[in-house]
This record gives structure tokens, C-alpha cells and sequence, in this order.
């Protein structure tokens, strides 16, 4: 079973636990975050494993929209602490129940994300030089 404390982040704080962030403004509140920003959620763990699978069952419930159903506000939608304390407890006892599988799906996600960035440095490279190719005909 996995202990960790979610509060409301403040800039100025040192924070000396292994941590990730969860954005609780806007159209991407519940999104999970490495660096802070404005108007979000601080989660300390007790380690770098622990820190590693919160964030993962984070990002899968942001990815899936999980946290709409709890947004409030007309303008600028946002989540109450209380309410992403209660609901984000839920789902970790949930995804701890199988433990395995939860493990597995972490793996798998991991390799897909290594993949995506691979692939958006590689997109990134050909714009470069398409770009590089333009400017040289322009001469």
C-alpha cells in the first residue's frame, strides 16, 4: 500500500520528498505534472517507485477524462482539493488491487511515451531541416 499527501502547492516551499504536481485549473485540471506551475496540487511520496506509479495512475485518469465529472466553476473550471483527495485515494486502492497488472500497464505506457518523444525530436529534425533546404534555395 502506498502513503502520500497532497496539498496545495506554494511556490516558495522546499519540498524534500519525492513529488509530482497536478494541475487543479483550467480545461486540463487533474493533469499530472514533473514541474510546478500556478494553480496546482502537490503529491509527496515516501519514494521514487511510489512517486513513479501515482503519477502514472495520475496521467492515465487525466488521459480518460476522469476528472471532468468533478470540474466546477463557469469561467475558469477547476477541481476542489478535497474532492481530488477523495477521488484520486479511490482509484489508487483500485489500481493497488492489481498490483501486477497496474505494473504491466505502467511498463507498456513508459515504452509508448519513449517512443512518441523519439518520434516528435525525429518530426522536430526533418521541420529543421526542410527549413534549412528553403532558406538555402533562397540564395
Amino acid at each position: 500500500m502506498t502513503f502520500h499527501n497532497v496539498i496545495t502547492y506554494q511556490s516558495p516551499r522546499a519540498i524534500t520528498q519525492p513529488h509530482f504536481f497536478i494541475l487543479s485549473k483550467g480545461k486540463n485540471a487533474g493533469k499530472p505534472l514533473k514541474e510546478s506551475c500556478p494553480n496546482c496540487f502537490l503529491i509527496t511520496v515516501r519514494n521514487e517507485e511510489e512517486s513513479e506509479n501515482l503519477y502514472w495512475i495520475a496521467y492515465t485518469l487525466w488521459k480518460s477524462n476522469f476528472w471532468h465529472q468533478y470540474q466546477i466553476g463557469s469561467v475558469i473550471p477547476f477541481i476542489r482539493i478535497g474532492t481530488f483527495k477523495s477521488g484520486f485515494r479511490d482509484e489508487v486502492l483500485r489500481a493497488y488491487k492489481q498490483h501486477q497488472k497496474h505494473v504491466e500497464f505502467v511498463n507498456r505506457i513508459r515504452k509508448l511515451e519513449t517512443l512518441q518523444n523519439h518520434y516528435s525530436n525525429t518530426i522536430d529534425q526533418i521541420e529543421k531541416l526542410k527549413w534549412a533546404l528553403l532558406q538555402n534555395q533562397l540564395r
